[in-house]
């Protein structure tokens, strides 16, 4: 079972802030003062036990019609390639813990979280703290000078929460190299890979005419990317801004047009290849070449759920200090999912740049972040910012969600280990379908020998009505099938993802 805890806004928030709030709620007429209390002092489980059963209790009836179909034409408007990715019958019309009800009236299993951020899976309780909040008449929407209060407890727990220190305000007040104490409220993963980036390119071009001359001016700045097995950089993924997709080959005439002009070059390395690294990291810091920046996730989900080491890693981030290379660690899939929230504390590792998302707010809104330090805190307010960076609820989503992980630290590690062990356990027996388990803890992939046999298994899952990802759509990618459980998956919701994909291994023994 998970660890619970009854918890109010003001135990979240301060008695003195939430005072402020009632005071104002009382004065709009929103609400009198007794009620006002109520709201702030209520006490909500964060999961409470019979929740936790009752989604147990549901793994019974995956796949079961549950409801009548939601019988409907309506297509929406979208473009050729969402309309062909569409799949009406699974959609939602409801969701509870770790399942969906979609509109075909059945019941999923979330094999994947939803699309990789449902940390908590549907309905969860402690985001009951949101509805008071807005009942209060907290408002969501502020503007990038007024940062609300909620907004600045948010920024002040995450830097503890990425230093691994209760010591915030030292934290905050240090100029140390590697202390990761500057914080800019952004939407998406998309858009927190951006501004590392710009952070690392204004070290060679001025953001604007106000800026003194670069320390890498008249250099051309290279970017280490996580290369694929042909030694193409398909296996990088750092979202969807136009930058980083040339960072995975997309645009090809664009960025060759760049590359040629000097304005940017992209180098590939090579996966726990330390001695690549080294190569590469020594050629293009001579001549007209000047590394910018490694960049770099630790699970790569968008590439079969490969596992960077952590010994390549400890090792590739000296060879980045020796060489002035800021580091960029992309947690945006892995945060919330591994005990401390961020997977390179795990590793003991000390970046430049962290960039998180999708798990801290749950689901319930697009919410990143990017934490870097003063060395590298270049940019003026208008370099990085958006409109609803500054979002107060979804700050208080963070908050909510911070708050149960910090409580089921080993109760995640336990459960993650559980779920990884018995998918690696489950494959060797059927070494002649699946070629390897990458990944760890909840974020796992199984590779399969052709992208045929990966097809086929996703299949069998989906006719189980567990959500599962077939990664097919890049040309050089293992052929794999993606899990990520949400972190509040029972260890019996875990059990019967893996037994489920033993029965659908058994079956493809027959079939192929």
């Amino acid at each position: 079972m998970f660890i619970t805890q009854k918890i109010s806004l003001a135990d979240l928030l301060g008695d003195d802030y939430i005072n402020s709030v009632i005071r104002s709620a009382v004065f709009y007429g929103i609400t009198d003062t007794d009620e006002a209390k109520r709201l702030a002092y209520e006490k909500t489980d964060l999961f409470p036990a019979e929740r936790q059963i009752a989604d147990i209790e549901l793994l019974d009836k995956i796949k079961c019609v549950v409801v009548p179909p939601f019988e409907n034409v309506n297509n929406g408007a979208p473009t050729a390639a969402f309309a062909k990715a569409f799949h009406r019958e699974a959609a939602p019309v409801a969701g509870f813990g770790c399942t969906r009800i979609g509109e075909d009236g059945r019941l999923y299993l979330l094999g994947k979280s939803e699309h990789y951020h449902a940390s908590l899976g549907h309905m969860f309780n402690g985001y009951k703290l949101m509805e008071n909040a807005r009942r209060l008449g907290i408002p969501n929407a502020t503007h990038n000078n007024t940062r609300g209060y909620i907004t600045r407890l948010c920024e002040r727990e995450l830097v503890g929460a990425v230093n691994g220190s209760a010591d915030i305000d030292s934290l905050l007040n240090s100029r140390e190299p590697h202390i990761l104490n500057r914080v800019i409220n952004l939407e998406t993963g998309s858009l927190a890979a951006e501004a590392g980036i710009k952070l690392m390119l204004a070290r060679f071009w001025r953001p604007d005419r106000s800026y003194g001359k670069p320390a890498y001016d008249g250099k051309t700045p290279v970017f280490l990317v996580m290369g694929d097995y042909n030694g193409t950089s398909e296996a990088n993924y750092h979202g969807t801004a136009i930058i980083t997709q040339t960072f995975r080959g997309l645009w090809p005439e664009l960025y060759a047009a760049a590359e040629d002009s000097d304005i940017i070059k992209i180098v590939p390395v090579a996966i726990n290849d330390i001695e690549d690294f080294r190569n590469k990291l020594n050629f293009y810091n001579g001549g007209k070449y000047k590394t910018a920046g490694f960049i770099h996730e630790i699970i790569l989900m968008n590439y079969g759920a490969v596992r960077l080491t952590e010994d390549y890693l400890q090792d590739a981030y000296k060879l980045c200090r020796q060489y002035d290379t800021p580091i960029m660690v992309d947690e945006i899939q892995s945060c919330m999912w591994y005990p401390g929230m961020l997977l390179f504390r795990l590793y003991n590792l000390n970046p430049d740049i962290c960039i998180l998302g999708k798990g801290f707010p749950g689901g319930e809104y697009p919410a990143s972040k990017i934490l870097t330090t003063a060395e590298l805190d270049v940019l003026n307010q208008f370099g990085a910012l958006v409109t609803n960076g500054q979002e107060e609820i979804a700050s208080l989503a963070y908050l909510i969600t911070m708050r149960f992980a910090s409580l089921n630290r080993d109760v995640i590690a336990e459960n993650g280990n559980h779920f990884n062990s018995r998918l690696r356990t489950i494959a060797s027996e059927y070494k002649n379908i699946v070629t390897k388990v990458e990944g760890a803890g909840h974020l796992a992939g199984l590779t399969f020998g052709s992208v045929e046999n990966a097809a086929l298994f996703a299949q069998l899952m989906n006719d189980e009505y567990i959500d599962t990802s077939a990664q097919l759509y890049k040309i050089n990618c293992p052929p794999a099938v993606l899990f990520k459980p949400p972190v509040i998956a029972s260890r019996e919701a875990l059990d019967f993802i893996c037994d489920k994909t033993a029965q659908a291994l058994t079956k493809m023994t027959c079939m192929i």
